[in-house]
């Protein structure tokens, strides 16, 4: 495994601006940057992903020293060569699946879409309410406004003291005070930006409904603009890692301060990743468009899509359908991604929903076909596994970065790993 990286990396074309290196010229010699990108992929393609043990292990694995010239980056140098270098993951990851396709064990034509909630670097007890905020900030002030009267008082009484130094508990409130007012500021960013989609979508809908009122058909409410009322009291801020949010996989699971990692794997029989990319949004509804569109044209473009039940979306399905994608979306769970039930307590009547939208209709009146039931089967056992491989087997359960922007370079770099260890595994089945 260990060669096969090391020719990997080195036979891929990589720009030189595509890496991120200290360009002052400064500080000790620097390590040679394909050196350093092999060192990650093979360290996460082995379920190492702490930057203190990816430095202990070029000490300790021999594979590791092998790779690395028997030279020690430090846990600093290494974290901060993989923050800043998505770009260099992304042009690598094209190459891999370039490399795939060349030696004939990647062909894109079916494409299976999946998402899984995975843990952020963060506590959900460390969420605070919009309200709360506002009141704690409050009392904050209040408190640090008695603590300094009380630290004049104490320093006119100590001729020894000059007065200027704080107690610690007033600056350890002042830094709880400036944590509230950021997580208001952040939640009033995101009211403003939902907001602004809304209008959006507003200008969308009374174009369509000027558009009725030309026709025959007059019907419809006229939409009503959206007004600007700010945060709700009960919009919750991550004083940890603000982009982060409270996830469930399903009602009866525990909400956890996640991440939704989203991929779209080659469904022919290679199972290699095609496209991924991380929102924090819980739901998948939004997610289908950006997966089969972030396929990369030059390794080709696939023909059919298939994904889950919480992809389904009348929008998306009539967008992508004309744009030439053939899908396969059940329109109920009991179409396919039906939850099994192994729970004492007896289940409940599952509300029945009048479906009028024509073009779901039309997906579940395809989905009652026999092909379409067969090519979907394919879906649980090509995207399913891969997300066991790399949480079970790799052991990637949680993200070590923080900040949307960060956990999306950390992401590419574990699909990256994945795809790496994959490949091997092929080109070792195709010579054996």
């Amino acid at each position: 495994m260990v060669h096969f990286v090391i020719e990997a990396v080195e036979a891929a074309p990589i720009r030189p601006d595509a890496f991120r290196v200290n360009e002052r010229g400064t500080g000790s010699r620097q390590y040679a940057p394909k050196m350093m990108l092999a060192l990650l992929i093979y360290s996460y393609a082995n379920g190492i992903f702490s930057s203190r043990r990816i430095e202990k292990a070029t000490y300790r694995d021999v594979c590791v020293r092998y790779l690395t010239a028997d030279q020690h980056p430090d846990h600093d140098t290494i974290c901060k060569f993989r923050r800043e270098n998505e770009t260099l993951f992304a042009e690598v990851f094209l190459q891999v699946l370039k490399l795939a396709k060349e030696i004939g064990v990647l062909k894109v034509g079916t494409v299976s879409v999946d998402g899984t909630h995975i843990a952020a670097d963060a506590s959900k007890s460390n969420n605070v309410r919009y309200d709360r905020a506002k009141k704690l900030e409050e009392r904050l002030r209040t408190d640090i406004d008695e603590l300094v009267k009380k630290a004049k008082q104490a320093d006119g009484d100590d001729p020894d003291d000059d007065g200027k130094t704080l107690p610690k508990e007033i600056a350890r409130r002042e830094r709880l005070l400036k944590k509230m007012k950021q997580a208001q500021a952040d939640l009033e960013r995101r009211a403003q930006a939902k907001h602004e989609a809304a209008l959006v979508e507003y200008e969308r809908k009374k174009e369509k409904y000027e558009e009725r009122q030309k026709g025959e058909y007059r019907g419809g409410h006229n939409p009503k603009e959206p007004e600007y009322t700010g945060p709700e009291a009960k919009d919750q801020s991550n004083l940890t890692d603000d982009d982060s949010r409270l996830m469930k996989k399903h009602r009866r699971a525990e909400y956890k301060q996640s991440y939704n990692a989203q991929i779209a794997v080659d469904a022919d029989g290679s199972q290699l990743i095609l496209s991924r990319h991380v929102t924090n949004c819980a739901s998948d509804a939004g997610e289908l468009g950006p997966a089969l569109q972030g396929i990369d044209p030059s390794i080709g473009r696939p023909t059919r899509g298939l994904a889950d039940n919480g992809y389904l979306s009348g929008d998306a399905i009539e967008r992508l359908e004309n744009a030439g994608y053939d899908l396969y979306i059940p329109v109920t769970s009991e179409d396919g991604n039906n939850e099994r039930r192994y729970d004492y307590r007896p289940p409940r009547e599952p509300k029945k929903k009048t479906i009028r939208d024509k073009r779901l209709l039309a997906m579940k009146a395809k989905m009652e076909q026999d092909e379409a039931r067969r090519l979907y089967a394919k879906r649980k056992q090509t995207v399913e596994p891969v997300f066991g491989i790399i949480k079970s087997v790799l052991g990637f359960r949680e993200f070590r970065l923080r900040g949307l922007e960060k956990v999306s370079v950390e992401w590419s770099l574990v699909t990256l790993a994945y795809n790496v260890k994959r490949l091997f595994a092929l080109q070792a089945a195709a010579t054996s």
